[in-house]
């Protein structure tokens, strides 16, 4: 008899602690966008990539919009949580959406590059760029390979005053 109660108190228990994450989710999803706006507000700078938040979906697709602007449709849901990343900078949320070779980190900008110089010794006459698995997907130039030597070629990404490629990273609307 102690077993079966103590298995129902357990059972009342666990139900009523899911209801209090469930419930407590909500409430962290409601304020999870105005905790990151604050947090950036305070913090001014911090080069921490953040998770998507889904709290910050409009938001976000705005910014898809001005990242994207040919594209034909917009991300569903599971794409943003897959994609999309925050950080902040001058007290503002920028938003980033990740993809092959769309680096939403703090590019390296050394112009020697050691795994560019590596691919070059193996393919000293390669008439196809370096490619981005042996610079590193932060490099911020590119490279070609002559005569076994990695030379930049191109145009250097540009970035930001953080280290980051403007290009691939939107403010988003403050709240």
């Amino acid at each position: 008899m102690t077993r079966s109660i103590s298995n129902a108190a357990l059972s009342i228990a666990a139900m009523f602690g899911f209801a209090t994450v469930i419930a407590t989710a909500s409430v962290s999803t409601a304020t999870a966008a105005d905790d990151l706006h604050q947090i950036c507000r305070q913090v001014r700078n911090d080069d921490t990539i953040r998770a998507y938040s889904p709290a910050l979906r409009d938001e976000t697709l705005r910014a898809f919009k001005e990242l994207v602007p040919d594209a034909k449709t917009v991300p569903a849901d599971d794409e943003f949580a897959n994609q999309a990343v925050f950080r902040c900078m001058r007290g503002k949320i920028f938003v980033c959406l990740m993809g092959a070779n769309l680096p939403c980190v703090k590019m390296n900008a050394a112009r020697d590059n050691a795994g560019a110089d590596a691919y070059c010794r193996s393919n000293p006459n390669a008439d196809s760029p370096v490619p981005a698995a042996a610079t590193g997907h932060d490099a911020v130039y590119s490279y070609r390979c002559h005569n076994g030597r990695a030379e930049i070629t191109g145009e250097p990404w540009k970035l930001d005053e953080r280290g980051f490629a403007t290009k691939l990273w939107a403010e988003l609307p403050d709240r």
